[in-house]
């Protein structure tokens, strides 16, 4: 059945260096001939040759020689294109106005505008490419940092898909053994089969667990280490949000309470985005905005994955700091903090020893092991001092595991996770039934389930609606 042929700007919609019109579908090639021709005035575009490039204009359609546009265009002939389709690819001028004058005359010529992702859809419907390496294409055009752009690479050149088919094939195995056996019992013994199975499982097992374990660092790499700045007012919490970022973002007084709103901004560390946010200082306040602010700042200390507690080490602490400490010491179990004894420039009457002695009467009656989520630094937000040392705290905490996994296949897509975990589920159901002894038809109805489930990842068992909401967040032209 033919499909429409498409069109769309593939490039940014502003004004730059060059701009690119990409047409796709069986009559690409024709409606490319139709506004192109040579300097002399030739349409030469339906006998070119494949992967060329041709110099010339693009002609509008009122009879005359309108020109409108000096370009190149290149012909790539179904099926070596990015849509196993023809497709012609006019690259013009970057001007918004003349992409979009071309971009109508191709769609008045015999194209239609393109839905959004529509030409990554039919490369997967054309067998192209899989789903995950088509999420991988929208995952690489969205990287912040070194290391999601090299893990959506890693995606888009195959290595989840070659995972997931291995594990599939293994399961697929399974299954066809066991239906082959039941057909045929007497060429085909079952004997013994529930425990080489068991084993086999359990080592399909392993390597699913290891796959959802990687989610939790894929998150951090796809969408960053959302890090809450905290504090008592007047600490340095906005000196240090603006020492991060290198400029003056927050406005830094001497009065208390300066802050009465969160500010974020994103930064780069190390390959790594952090979400760093500057909450409003906490303390006991009857200025019903400022409390307002107090409220939002410990809400963001909850959700974070980070937090950055600022104490002035200059004062004695006071109940506001031990308010603020029992928080992160209620928190730390769940998630990582550093303890910033800041205003080093400063006589020092506040150390690390204070703090941890508070933190042990504060949690005498728990697991203190949790200190090992929880690193001191010593830092002055007027001088600069300790923010190397803030940096490598950060770095320790987070970034050693990812570095030497970085080669490493990791999960950043929550709908890759979520079917991992369904398929975990499933080959558990297979191992209990072994343990029941269970006939060898129950284990089948598991493993297909466990076989559907890693399916949906690379798209072997993907219904319409899902794919149309995969590929409805693509941008358009891509």
């Amino acid at each position: 059945m033919e499909m429409d042929t498409i069109a769309a700007i593939a490039t940014g919609l502003s004004d730059s260096g060059i701009g690119i019109i990409r047409i796709s579908g069986e009559r690409a090639i024709e409606v490319g001939n139709r506004v192109f021709c040579t300097p002399k005035g030739k349409r030469i575009l339906e006998n070119a040759e494949s992967h060329r490039i041709y110099y010339g204009y693009i002609v509008g359609d009122s009879g005359d020689w309108d020109v409108l546009d000096e370009v190149m265009v290149s012909v790539m002939k179904a099926p070596r294109s990015f849509t196993a389709e023809d497709t012609v690819e006019i690259n013009c001028h970057g001007g918004v106005l003349v992409m979009q004058k071309i971009l109508e005359l191709v769609c008045r010529s015999g194209a239609r505008l393109a839905e959004p992702g529509e030409f990554t859809k039919r490369a997967f419907l054309n067998g192209r490419i899989d789903l995950s390496k088509a999420e991988a294409v929208m995952d690489v055009i969205h990287s912040q940092n070194e290391f999601a752009l090299k893990s959506s690479v890693s995606q888009l050149q195959g290595s989840l898909f070659d995972k997931i088919c291995g594990l599939r094939k293994e399961l697929i195995y399974e299954i066809a053994f066991i239906e082959s056996a039941l057909d045929d019992p007497e060429h085909i013994s079952l004997e013994g089969y529930p425990e080489r199975l068991h084993d086999k499982i359990e080592s399909l097992n392993q390597q699913i667990s290891s796959l959802i374990a990687t989610s939790e660092n894929g998150k951090l790499i796809k969408e960053g280490i959302s890090t809450v700045i905290i504090g008592k007012p007047n600490v340095g919490k906005s000196s240090l949000l603006n020492r991060m970022i290198g400029e003056e973002r927050a406005i830094v007084t001497d009065i208390a309470g300066t802050t009465r709103d969160v500010l974020q901004e994103s930064i780069n560390l190390h390959g790594i985005s952090l979400n760093l946010i500057d909450t409003a200082g906490i303390r006991y306040t009857e200025d019903i905005i400022e409390k307002i602010g107090v409220e939002k700042a410990k809400k963001y200390a909850e959700d974070a994955d980070l937090i950055l507690c600022v104490i002035d080490s200059s004062v004695d602490l006071d109940e506001s700091d031990k308010e603020i400490l029992s928080e992160i010491f209620y928190l730390i179990r769940d998630k990582k903090a550093i303890i910033l004894l800041n205003k080093t420039d400063l006589q020092q009457v506040v150390d690390e020893k204070m703090i941890e002695d508070l933190f042990h009467d504060m949690m005498q009656c728990q697991d203190t092991n949790d200190k090992k989520n929880m690193i001191f630094v010593r830092t002055s937000t007027k001088d600069g001092s300790g923010m190397d040392e803030l940096e490598e705290a950060v770095k320790k905490m987070f970034f050693s595991g990812m570095i030497k996994s970085n080669s490493e296949l990791v999960i950043t897509n929550i709908r890759h996770k979520k079917a991992l975990e369904n398929a975990y589920e499933s080959l558990n159901l297979v191992l209990q039934s072994i343990e029941d002894d269970m006939p060898e038809d129950f284990y089948s109805i598991d493993l297909m389930n466990a076989y559907t489930s890693l399916g949906l990842i690379i798209g072997e068992e993907v219904n319409d609606d899902l794919m149309d909401e995969i590929f409805s967040k693509f941008c358009m032209g891509k």
